[in-house]
């Protein structure tokens, strides 16, 4: 694993301009072409109402950033521990313009980043978060090792999408213990009433997401579903994780951790999915 730290670029050299963002971007160029093509808008329109928003952050930032480094290495060697893993990954650590928190790139065996602003400096939210991205390339790992291939992976397929949500909260469950709840799906204090409202209405929620894999593309079913921007539906964005742990969790208890978490692998995984999701219709 390596990690590439961005951010002592950004916080010593800080000003607040336009012109100084696109020399921090500049300087990272690998890092900062996967993020704004798929994770927020690269305008200089954007680039100022992030400016705006840095000095009421920066602090956040700075104690986000000083625990990032030890909380990424205890996960990684918590997942050795108890899944025989290695990670050989980058990892980077970026300021970004308030678009995602954390995300894998798309790759087989991804890499991982994290933007400093958009996170929580509270330790526990911060080791949930980290574990939930490492779950991502974990379950690819163990995937691997299967023989899976990964040509005929369907990238854009929901129930695809639904697996490795549902996997990585799973796996930030086992890596990180005792935490609310709610936090394995927020990354942040305030997610009760999130978690509360999708257990109340689950078999509602699961019903209108069927009906949407049916009737929309995968672009706008994936942002009502699974993009902090969705939510339409329900009031309540990103409910999708709530569908795919819940969907994980029991093919868990029937096939054994590992193969639930490797299962997308079989010929018949997503009409298993989708007969499971249309069970609730």
């Amino acid at each position: 694993m390596e990690i590439v730290d961005t951010v002592p670029y950004f916080l010593k050299n800080y000003k607040p301009s336009v012109d100084f963002l696109k020399t921090y971007y500049a300087e990272y160029p690998e890092v900062f072409e996967e993020y704004f093509p798929r994770h927020c808008q690269n305008t200089d329109a954007r680039h100022e109402r992030s400016i705006d928003r840095y000095d009421a952050h920066f602090q956040a930032i700075e104690q986000v950033h000083q625990q990032m480094p030890l909380i990424v290495q205890e996960t990684v060697n918590t997942y050795r521990e108890m899944y025989s893993l290695n990670f050989p990954v980058q990892v980077n650590l970026l300021v970004g313009g308030f678009g995602s928190n954390a995300y894998t790139h798309r790759m087989f065996i991804p890499d991982i980043s994290f933007a400093m602003e958009k996170l929580s400096p509270n330790p526990e939210h911060l080791k949930v978060i980290v574990a939930h991205e490492f779950g991502h390339a974990a379950q690819n790992i163990l995937s691997d090792q299967t023989g899976i291939d990964w040509e005929v992976v369907e990238w854009t397929n929901p129930f695809i999408w639904l697996n490795q949500e549902g996997a990585a909260t799973h796996f930030s469950r086992k890596i990180v213990k005792g935490v609310n709840p709610s936090v394995y799906f927020s990354y942040e204090d305030g997610g009760e009433n999130w978690l509360n409202f999708a257990k109340a209405n689950e078999r509602e929620i699961i019903k209108a997401f069927a009906k949407d894999v049916e009737e929309l593309s995968p672009q706008a079913l994936f942002k009502e579903w699974f993009s902090i921007n969705g939510g339409a539906t329900f009031g309540h964005s990103r409910l999708a994780y709530f569908i795919g742990d819940r969907f994980v969790q029991g093919q868990i208890e029937q096939l054994g951790e590992i193969e639930a978490i490797v299962a997308w692998k079989d010929a018949n995984y997503k009409e298993e999915v989708a007969a499971w999701v249309n069970a609730y219709k």
